[in-house]
């Protein structure tokens, strides 16, 4: 079992990422903030934007716009969510 981190997403105690999932600032924020359950949701969440986007992870247009809505996600007001879509 990993380290527990008080993760952002959960609101509770939770194991945290072994590594920084992303690189620079904002991946050592996530490393400190967010369990390994609070990046699978956020893995969810992005692939959701990218294939109903249509986004490629390529672009780097498309790539600011997904580091962008990861932030959000994680320590803003919540990532964009796609029109007609209804979370569980």
């Amino acid at each position: 079992m990993g380290e527990l981190v008080n993760c952002v997403i959960l609101k509770k105690e939770a194991e945290g990422l072994d590594k920084a999932p992303y690189p620079g600032e904002l991946g050592q924020r996530i490393l400190e903030n967010v369990s390994k359950e609070g990046w699978k949701m956020w893995m969810k969440q992005q692939t959701m934007l990218m294939n109903e986007n249509r986004l490629s992870a390529i672009d780097p247009k498309h790539r600011k716009f997904l580091e962008q809505e990861m932030e959000k996600f994680f320590f803003g007001d919540g990532s964009a969510q796609v029109e007609g879509y209804t979370p569980e």
